[in-house]
């Protein structure tokens, strides 16, 4: 997809997370952003599933070619990650990491249900906190992670 980046420290994804935020979060945002998600990908021609919920709704959903079943599986777990700590599945992990154990030995949440991999990022908006989740699922977790902060920058710049 592109060059191999380092791996983020806890810092930089938190960071990333006091930046990205919105002024506020429409279905056509949620049209938009998952639009351009999957433009991106294309131009990758990344096999990702792309998925956007909102206060436990659906707004966006996207499989392109080489995405499987799986990946929608993925999405749910990791979505359900963001929505119990409002923070990114792969700043929960790291978090873990960093602590010297894995999300899967400490949080003793079932893993079938929850998966603190990269690729699901919080919908926050200024004054109400954590209202949703984007996802992306069909790559490596860190790339999936990329992908969603590279997509929230440019649609937050314009």
């Amino acid at each position: 997809m592109t060059q191999p980046a380092s791996t983020p420290t806890v810092e930089e994804l938190e960071e990333q997370e006091r930046r990205l935020v919105f002024r506020r979060f429409t279905h056509e945002d949620a049209w938009a952003l998952g639009s351009l998600l999957v433009e991106t990908a294309r131009e990758r021609q990344a096999p990702v599933a792309v998925d956007i919920h909102r206060g436990g709704q659906q707004l966006f959903h996207a499989a392109l070619p080489g995405s499987a079943p799986d990946n929608d599986a993925w999405i749910a777990r990791k979505r359900r990650v963001v929505e119990r700590y409002g923070a990114a599945s792969y700043l929960v992990g790291a978090r873990h990491r960093a602590k010297g154990t894995t999300f899967e030995e400490s949080s003793r949440l079932d893993p079938d249900t929850y998966a603190a991999h990269g690729g699901s990022f919080p919908i926050a908006v200024e004054g109400a906190g954590v209202i949703g989740a984007v996802t992306v699922s069909g790559l490596p977790q860190l790339q999936d992670h990329q992908l969603v902060v590279e997509a929230l920058e440019r649609f937050l710049a314009d």
